[in-house]
Order: C-alpha cells, then sequence, then structure tokens
C-alpha cells in the first residue's frame, strides 16, 4: 500500500526547490523583483496623484486617502499570492496537456490538483507583498479609525479567503485547457475579471455599476476578495456590510468546491498522450 504523503512536507520541498532556482541565476531574480516593484511603484504613484486633486474615492462616505491605501495595500497581498504560488504552475497547466506531459503527473501518488497548483513558486513576486505590508503598517497609522481586535483578527483569514476566491477561478480557467486544447486567451479573461476587483464597490453604482457590481459580487464573487478584508481595518462596516463579510465565507466555500468539482471532470475528459 502507497503510503499517503506529507502535503506540508511536499509544500516545502518545492518551495525549497523553487528558491534554488531563483538564486542559481541571482540578477535576473533581482531583475524580476525590480519590475515587479516598479508596477506596485507606479500603481500608488497613480493614486497619489489622483488624492492631489480630491479627497475620496467612491460615493456617500467613500475611501480617503489613507483608507484607500489600505484598500491598496491589500490588493497587492493578494495578488502577490497567487503571483507567487499559484500563475506560473496555471500557466504551465496548458503545455502540460498539449505535450502530454500531465500524465506523469497523473502516475505520481499525490492528489493532482495539488501538484498541479503547487510545483512551483514565484519568489520575486513576494517582494511586493513586503510592500504591501509597509504600505499597511503606514496607511493605519495615518487613520483616524483604529481597528478592533477581532478585524484585526479576522483581517489575515479573510485574506486568505481572497486567496481561495482567485485561485479557484484560476484553477477552474485552467482546466477548460483540457476542452479547449492549447488558449492562452484564458490568462487574458483572468485579468479583464480580476481588474474589477481592484477599486471599491461604492463606485460600481448607476445604470451601468449596478449590474457590474451585482454580476462581480454574487455571481462571479470577485468584488469580496479584497472589499471585505480592506473595510475590515480603514473603516468601521455598517450591518450591511458584516452581512457582505459573512457572504465572502459563503463564496468561498463554493468556488473551492465548484472549482474542484470541475478540475477533476476535466481530468477525466483527458486522454493521455499515450491513447
Amino acid at each position: 500500500m502507497t503510503p499517503r504523503p506529507r502535503y506540508f512536507r511536499v509544500l516545502l520541498t518545492f518551495a525549497r526547490n523553487s528558491l534554488v532556482r531563483a538564486m542559481t541565476f541571482r540578477a535576473n531574480f533581482l531583475i524580476e523583483c525590480v519590475t515587479s516593484l516598479s508596477f506596485v511603484f507606479l500603481n500608488l504613484g497613480f493614486f497619489i496623484l489622483i488624492f492631489q486633486y480630491t479627497s475620496s474615492i467612491g460615493r456617500g462616505t467613500g475611501w480617503g486617502k489613507y483608507e484607500y491605501f489600505v484598500f491598496l495595500a491589500t490588493f497587492q497581498m493578494i495578488n502577490s499570492l497567487i503571483e507567487a504560488f499559484f500563475m506560473p504552475n496555471a500557466e504551465e497547466f496548458s503545455e502540460l496537456v498539449r505535450t502530454g506531459e500531465l500524465d506523469f503527473a497523473l502516475m505520481k501518488p499525490i492528489d493532482t490538483q495539488f501538484l498541479i497548483s503547487m510545483a512551483k513558486f514565484n519568489w520575486s513576486s513576494m517582494t511586493n507583498f513586503l510592500f504591501a505590508l509597509l504600505l499597511l503598517g503606514y496607511s493605519l497609522l495615518r487613520l483616524d479609525y483604529v481597528p478592533g481586535v477581532a478585524e484585526i483578527l479576522l483581517y489575515p483569514f479573510y485574506i486568505l479567503s481572497g486567496v481561495a476566491i482567485l485561485y479557484s477561478l484560476m484553477i477552474t480557467l485552467a482546466a477548460t485547457t483540457v476542452w479547449l486544447g492549447r488558449n492562452q486567451s484564458i490568462y487574458d479573461f483572468w485579468f479583464y475579471i480580476t481588474i474589477f476587483s481592484r477599486y471599491p464597490l461604492e463606485i460600481y453604482s448607476g445604470p451601468f455599476g449596478t449590474p457590474i457590481r451585482i454580476l462581480f459580487t454574487f455571481i462571479l464573487p470577485v468584488l469580496v476578495v479584497v472589499n471585505v478584508p480592506a473595510r475590515l481595518l480603514a473603516k468601521p462596516l455598517e450591518p450591511g456590510e458584516w452581512r457582505l463579510a459573512a457572504f465572502a465565507l459563503v463564496a468561498t466555500a463554493v468556488s473551492l468546491v465548484a472549482s474542484r468539482w470541475l478540475f477533476k471532470r476535466a481530468l477525466e475528459s483527458y486522454r493521455s498522450a499515450s491513447s
């Protein structure tokens, strides 16, 4: 009987191997870190420029400068985790299907989705995570609002919840490669969808914004990914926003179950290179 793999130990092995590969070419790793950070600085500079002409973003209470920087830091943390742990593997999945190398993954005595999702880490993306932590700490010090103990403890939990929702969407899009063949446009679709998560819910109002808010909150729940954890730290949650936080947990569970089901259906439809 094949012994059950210790997934945490396997995960650490994947992480160590990826770090060794990255450090083999240190100059390239440093260039990737600088390039990754440059996009973050440009994005931050853009919103610094915007707040020179307005005091808040969104209708009603809106998001002030440092409240929005909490939002931006939250987005960067979630996005950097996705880019570090899952995106390199999802991008490679179509090549595994096309070349037939997925056969070797299926033969290994370990869960295929775990192996496909976690085989490679992109450590350079973690520089964005560290910068986001610094931006978050600085912004919290400049806020008038002080979050309570419950909000602080819930914040990392909802960060992981947001990562789980975006991972579910990514692995679902990757799994469709089994039926669609080599289709790199699915990653364009990924960016088109997740771009909506970069902005607060308040901006999605009116005859055009309201349908977008409903679609990307209750059908494809990308709007809860950043909005819920950022609100926990940036401003007091109103009763309706606590309901949104509860819905985020439901959306996380449904997303993970649905993506798992679709991934398994995709593997059942896969025809190996030897067939």
